[in-house]
């Protein structure tokens, strides 16, 4: 699940004031990017702009708009899929080769990455917060797949507004 975890937190890091080559770093620290020694300014702000395509995919309201979005991804950001079994790791999925540089290693996990992810959750479990004012995106990994808010904080503030406004309940 690295790729879709790693897009939502580049989306979401690229949506707010706090973008850096520190918190790029220790983004990527967290998902287990290796050689990111080679993370610049430079490269940091592609990554920047790399996660502001990525938020077309959060946001696309049908199966047909996320398609097309994650398409354009792949097309941009992977050169051919492959298995490795490096550092004794078991067979898994490497979408550019491990020469390539940071940002296009990054760019071909989180589009490889979210195309996977699309296709076992039948294109219905990634999304943008239905908060009016949050900006938030997210993979629903939940039981039953029918998350609307990011966290339960937007969840709880959209039902009291309601409450509220006297409108009924979702």
């Amino acid at each position: 699940m690295t790729g879709p975890e790693l897009a939502v937190d580049l989306v979401n890091l690229a949506g707010g004031p706090d973008w850096s080559v520190e918190r790029v770093l220790h983004i990527l620290d967290e998902h287990q990017i290796r050689k990111t020694s080679s993370l610049t300014a430079n490269s940091a702000e592609r990554l920047r702009q790399w996660a502001l395509m990525l938020r077309k995919a959060f946001d696309a309201t049908d199966a047909e708009g996320l398609c097309r979005a994650i398409n354009s991804l792949l097309e941009a950001g992977t050169s051919r899929a492959y298995l490795s079994t490096h550092d004794g790791l078991q067979p898994h999925l490497h979408w550019a080769p491990e020469e390539e540089d940071v940002v296009a290693r990054v760019k071909a996990v989180t589009a490889g990455g979210l195309a996977l992810f699309t296709v076992e959750s039948a294109g219905k479990r990634i999304g943008a917060c239905t908060r009016q004012g949050c900006e938030t995106v997210f993979v629903d990994t939940s039981r039953n797949g029918r998350r609307s808010y990011c966290s339960a904080k937007c969840g709880n503030y959209d039902a009291v507004q309601r409450h509220r406004q006297g409108a009924p309940s979702k």
